[in-house]
């Protein structure tokens, strides 16, 4: 088509204008809403902060309360989706289960009734809700376990660390677990967003939209890079072999999971509060051998790539978070998509009030009018 130029990945071009989050990558400045996150993670709680990416504001004392209340009131799932759960592999990636499991709820709840705003309320409660209690039940079931039933005495954060350990969290490990989810809930026009907006476009219900988006954070190059990140400290093993790692990684040309963004030509402003997070939770509990191999890969990576813009993002320390808290690798992607699900449904809720079905073209490299070949003589 003439007039267009192709960017791989759509590099750069705009597909929509929204009201929900802004970033500016050489500032390291970012907003939910106009609020810049370093006060909402300070400030806030993630239910809060849910409400204020799907609904533009924030809530008033009494519109919280009724909306925490009703979170509360939908954390349970059905028996039938359970059962169904406890027939996954337990070799599973976590992230497959979860996708099914959501795609599953549209069974029980999908009324399409995309013009009426209290099923649109109700769509967002019940996602908010019962993504998390789906992912600490399919813990315990690949274990052989039964799962835990949600508690309606704790809040968000703390409820969800119960479901998943059976034990009731530590105040200060629930409220960093909780900001920890309000620095995940939403980032602009990623892939796993996008995704669920072109599936948004087409008016399909909700519980599709997010069963769509999880498939694509499920991706390493998306939300599964909290996990490689583990695995190259554990590669890594002690500080000294740090600096060797990184020149043998920058003279392949291999990238170092944890660095670089696709917007961020500085440090990830999430990176910066969730390196504050895990030094106070160190410092509570002892500091381990990864996060001291971590502040020294930062370091090492900052001296080498630092000149190309490349610097630590939000993944690079939230695994050692997780970690902390008892968190097995392989959730730490389910978690970022517990979280994410707060932007997915604002994103799908400002697609509903604009909508016209998503249709990029394609610039065609094949070949013209070739001739068909029988089968016999092929």
């Amino acid at each position: 088509m003439k007039g267009c130029e192709y960017k791989p990945g759509l590099e750069g071009i705009p597909a929509t204008r929204s009201e929900i989050s802004y970033v500016d990558g050489t500032k390291g400045i970012l907003e939910y809403r106009g609020i810049p996150i370093k006060e909402l993670a300070n400030q806030s709680h993630f239910l809060e902060t849910a409400y204020l990416l799907i609904w533009g504001e924030l809530p008033s004392q009494g519109e919280l309360e009724s909306f925490e209340t009703e979170v509360r009131y939908h954390r349970r799932i059905k028996y039938r989706i359970r059962d169904m759960m406890k027939c996954f592999p337990e070799s599973g990636h976590p992230m497959d289960a979860l996708q099914a499991s959501a795609a599953a709820l549209g069974l029980f709840y999908s009324r399409r009734a995309l013009d009426n705003p209290e099923y649109i309320r109700e769509a967002v409660v019940r996602l908010l809700a019962k993504i998390p209690t789906m992912v600490a039940a399919f813990q315990l079931m690949r274990k052989g376990n039964d799962p835990v039933q949600p508690r309606d005495d704790l809040d968000y954060a703390s409820n969800f660390l119960y479901m998943l350990t059976e034990r009731e969290p530590d105040p200060f490990e629930a409220r960093v677990f909780d900001v920890c989810l309000t620095l995940h809930a939403e980032h602009t026009i990623n892939a796993s967003t996008f995704s669920a907006m072109v599936t948004a476009s087409t008016l399909t219900d909700p519980y599709a939209v997010m069963a769509s988006a999880v498939g694509t954070l499920a991706g390493p190059l998306h939300g599964g890079a909290n996990e490689e990140v583990i695995s190259i400290l554990e590669q890594i093993g002690s500080v000294e072999n740090v600096r060797p790692y990184v020149e043998e990684a920058v003279a392949n040309k291999q990238k170092i999971m944890g660095f670089g963004h696709r917007v961020y030509q500085v440090k990830d402003p999430r990176a910066t509060i969730l390196q504050e997070l895990a030094e106070q939770l160190f410092a509570q509990a002892g500091f381990d051998r990864y996060y001291k191999i971590a502040v020294e890969l930062e370091k090492v990576v900052k001296e080498k790539l630092a000149h190309k813009g490349i610097y630590a993002n939000v993944d690079f320390y939230s695994g050692l978070v997780y970690r902390h808290l008892g968190i097995p690798t392989d959730l730490f992607t389910p978690i970022f998509a517990i979280a994410r699900v707060a932007g997915w449904l604002a994103h799908w809720k400002e697609q509903l009030a604009v909508n016209r079905i998503f249709r990029p073209t394609q610039e065609y490299i094949g070949e013209h009018n070739r001739s068909y070949v029988p089968i016999e003589k092929r």
